[in-house]
């Protein structure tokens, strides 16, 4: 016989060998996880809550790094069930997406910018998430300052009072105050527990609550009369960012309108004369010139976005 083909089917028999194999000892994982969990049911401990992860190879390696750092203390102020691996192989996924429709639709040049544009998203995204997550806890502020005010006129010390609105509100100020009940919990003190809160979700307003909490709880004082007037001014402060954002919406539309016409430009281009991109990006002064207008196209972005911007 020959001896190719015998090296064929000693090479299949071997793959066929190795997935039976892999097959058994999946189902043996499966069963003992199965078994495990009967056991911890059987004597009364809980379940393992939260949905199953992906990647944890990755996920594991990565926590290791400057990097699996940054990301995973980005996550945690954005409030996204996702861990480190997760977040970075889906940012791989879509930019390695973004650079074969960039190079598709326009030319292999595009490529490489739309994957450093995709970079530049996934950072962005996760910015937004966290910007977002604060505002919505500011504006549950005032709901938070009047719990603290009645628990505290009730008699309730300011541990128990914390725990109380924790339970009340929803997310994300239930959750947030539910890690600071926990910290509480375990011994740390108020300065401390309530100083990781506003780190993690930096506002003025959230920095004039805990400052007024803790020098409270530090040197006493009508707690409550602070607590009821600083839940006026939140009331009031929660408007006027709402009409702030209302009155700036056209110029937020106008920010991201720009780009979009320069992409649409180019698409408009290709459109009309098939082929012009790949000619144009095919020299280094039609590369530099590209370059130059996606530049100042990312320029107009950030100073239209910076003149909109009014801090209250």
């Amino acid at each position: 016989m020959n001896p190719l083909i015998l090296a064929t089917l000693g090479a299949t028999l071997l793959t066929c060998v190795l997935v039976v194999a892999g097959l058994q000892a999946y189902m043996a994982g499966r069963a003992q996880r199965a078994a495990l969990i009967e056991r911890l049911a059987a004597s009364g401990m809980p379940e393992p809550l939260g949905r199953r992860r992906r990647f944890r190879t990755v996920d594991r390696r990565l926590r290791r790094t400057k990097l699996g750092r940054r990301i995973e203390l980005k996550l945690a102020t954005t409030g996204l069930d996702l861990t480190p691996g997760e977040f970075f192989v889906y940012m791989l996924g879509s930019i390695v997406g973004v650079w074969l429709v960039a190079s598709s639709l326009l030319a292999p040049f595009f490529g490489p910018v739309a994957g450093t544009i995709g970079i530049w998203a996934a950072n962005a995204f996760l910015n937004w998430q966290r910007a977002r997550r604060t505002e919505r806890f500011i504006n549950q502020l005032p709901d938070l300052a009047r719990i603290l005010a009645n628990a505290t006129q009730a008699g309730l010390a300011l541990r128990t009072a914390i725990g109380i609105a924790a339970e009340e509100l929803e997310a994300p100020a239930g959750e947030e105050l539910a890690r600071v009940a926990d910290r509480l919990a375990v011994g740390h003190s108020i300065e401390e527990s309530l100083g990781e809160l506003t780190e993690r979700l930096p506002s003025r307003e959230l920095v004039v609550l805990v400052s007024t909490l803790v020098l409270s709880a530090r040197a006493g004082g009508a707690i409550v009369d602070s607590l009821r007037n600083l839940t006026v001014t939140l009331e009031q402060r929660k408007e006027t960012r709402r009409e702030i954002r209302t009155q700036l919406s056209q110029v937020t539309v106008t920010a991201y309108l720009v780009p979009s016409l320069g992409l649409g430009s180019l698409l408009l281009v290709d459109l009309m004369m098939p082929g012009a991109l790949d000619r144009m990006t095919g020299a280094f002064l039609g590369q530099t010139a590209v370059l130059i207008a996606l530049g100042l196209f990312a320029l107009g972005f950030l100073l239209i976005r910076r003149l909109s911007k009014i801090d209250v």
